[in-house]
């Protein structure tokens, strides 16, 4: 059940990057946070959202717009870099705030779960909210808009809606939006994940890496239909979708029943 289970949402999720620029970590990480420890679930996520972007590159490489790269892509890098210490920190803090008990079964809420648990519900709220989803910013916020997309993917790997928020208000063609969007997000996994290999689970081989190429094979079949038919679809029929998913799963993970 956990192989299906994941290797479904690693492909789903990967298809509908094709028409928003995020959903593949926003949709995988709470899967993930089913089986393992949030950190060690923002870890594999990151390194499945990484393959599968490497792929996506060689689809829609030569549509990139190397100057929005630059100027959005070097801020992205540098706070994803501090997103990810900041992870690693409270990862570390893993303080039970409270426990309480439903029909016999004790849950935890930790510092991890709540912050993280409280960004997806966050990020839900945006994507089922017409006219937050629909927000854009100006040319000059493109470098800021780096400094906070990236900071948020590093830290939770919620990079996608922002980015795209920030890269739909320069007005470029939907092919170029989605390969600059790809190569940027290929940057920033480089550096979150180079930090993730720090964490202790890690290295202790609590991850289960046929797991791991379940979802990534999984993601690349999803990226293949994407790249196929994004021209042809709209995002619209799958937002609700995507909103109710990670506000349940947000909540959840927030109180501790995920964790």
């Amino acid at each position: 059940m956990e192989y299906a289970l994941i290797a479904f949402s690693s492909l789903i999720a990967s298809f509908l990057t094709f028409f928003s620029g995020f959903g593949l970590g926003t949709i995988l990480l709470p899967v993930f946070a089913l089986y393992y420890p949030l950190p060690i679930a923002v870890a594999l996520t990151a390194c499945v959202h990484l393959l599968n972007n490497l792929f996506k590159l060689i689809l829609v490489f030569r549509n990139i717009n190397w100057k929005i790269v630059v100027r959005f892509g070097v801020p992205s890098m540098i706070a994803a870099f501090v997103g990810a210490l900041l992870l690693e920190k409270i990862s570390e803090t893993n303080v039970i705030l409270t426990s309480y008990t439903i029909s016999g079964h004790t849950f935890h809420i930790t510092w991890p779960g709540l912050v993280i648990g409280l960004l997806i519900v966050l990020f839900a709220i945006v994507e089922l909210s017409k006219k937050l989803s629909e927000m854009t910013f100006s040319e000059k916020w493109l470098i800021p808009g780096g400094f906070i997309s990236g900071f948020f993917g590093g830290f939770s790997g919620h990079q996608g809606a922002l980015r795209s928020a920030f890269l739909l208000r320069t007005n470029i063609v939907k092919s170029v939006f989605i390969a600059t969007g790809v190569m940027i997000a290929c940057l920033v996994d480089v550096v979150r994940i180079s930090w993730y290999t720090k964490f202790d689970a890690l290295k202790e081989g609590e991850a289960n890496y046929y797991l791991l190429a379940v979802a990534v094979l999984s993601a690349w079949i999803g990226a293949f239909a994407g790249n196929k038919l994004f021209k042809k679809t709209s995002i619209s029929f799958f937002k609700w979708f995507v909103g109710v998913f990670m506000l349940v799963m947000g909540l959840m993970i927030g109180i501790g029943i995920i964790n």
